[in-house]
């Protein structure tokens, strides 16, 4: 990974945020990885605050774990993919960021995600966690699907079906559709019954749904019939979500994220076929994505 356009003791971050979680990652030049941070939520749309609050302690631990000092996040050549920079508003609200380091590449989760999955090659990617999207590169043209956010989209994803599976448990409870061992799981999840449901869940974030997801997928697995439909419609949209990525003929799919495991059996058989054990993780995605665009700036200052 080394280059003489740049110094041997370039340190490069790589931060993957999303809708749960915000993972960091330190890489020296020679492409070691020498330090990792984990902390919470850091999607824009739902607090640009709590997104560089969750972005800068995940930056810090990764310095920490390397047994470098935190205040050295000023030297360091950082890449950040965010979910919900796909939109134009929120990439602008997180772009004016006063960051702390000594460059700052914003982008894309699902850009990252593809570049780590396929280690900055071409390929094809299906995000399925807290939500759910698609992006592919293929000969420098792109194609990013879904996305769309909790209210507005992410079927198949975490979230959407922690939704479903409250909205059913409610429905159930009202005598209105077919009992269900998710009442169980939301209880054992929420610590709540009966009304207490509404109360504590009508303003949660699609994190707080996502909770829920594994639960789902494991009574879907031993045949419990709301749950099963659940799943088996998440996962038909997926799968066409994936023939779509396939049309522009990727080198490689990779299916990642919180579910991507439990749900690839769900999946059709055309799609399952294709999918390809991603290469590296999207927080390495974000370091290939610092070190291609810092090398590009320097070029431009050399030439």
């Amino acid at each position: 990974m080394s280059s003489s356009k740049e110094s041997d003791d370039t340190l490069y971050l790589g931060v993957d945020g999303g809708g749960s979680k915000c993972r960091a990652c330190l890489v020296t030049s020679s492409g070691e990885i020498i330090g990792t941070g984990l902390s919470g939520p850091a999607n824009p749309l739902n607090g640009l605050a709590r997104t560089l609050e969750s972005i800068e302690d995940a930056s810090r631990q990764a310095l920490t774990s390397a047994g470098i000092a935190a205040s050295s996040l000023s030297k360091v050549v950082a890449g950040i993919g965010l979910a919900g920079v796909n939109l134009p508003g929120q990439y602008e609200r997180v772009a004016s960021w006063k960051y702390p380091f000594s460059r700052c590449y914003l982008t894309t989760d699902l850009h990252v995600a593809c570049l780590g999955a396929h280690r900055g090659g071409d390929g094809a990617v299906i995000v399925v966690g807290t939500g759910s999207c698609g992006f592919s590169t293929v000969d420098g043209e792109s194609v990013s699907l879904g996305g769309h956010g909790f209210l507005l989209g992410d079927k198949g994803s975490g979230a959407w079906m922690g939704l479903k599976a409250v909205k059913s448990v409610l429905s159930a409870a009202d005598g209105l559709s077919e009992s269900t061992q998710l009442t169980q799981a939301v209880r054992d999840i929420y610590q709540v019954s009966g009304l207490d449901i509404i109360e504590q869940l009508s303003q949660s974030s699609s994190s707080d749904f996502a909770k829920l997801a594994p639960k789902v997928i494991e009574a879907a697995a031993v045949g419990d019939r709301v749950a099963v439909d659940i799943v088996s419609n998440g996962a038909d949209y997926i799968s066409a979500l994936a023939r779509k990525l396939l049309i522009m003929k990727p080198p490689r799919l990779s299916l990642i994220g919180g579910i991507s495991g439990p749900l690839s059996s769900w999946l059709a058989n055309d799609v399952v076929e294709h999918i390809e054990k991603p290469l590296d993780q999207p927080e390495m995605g974000a370091v290939y994505f610092a070190r291609q665009q810092y090398q590009h700036e320097v070029a431009d200052v050399v030439a």
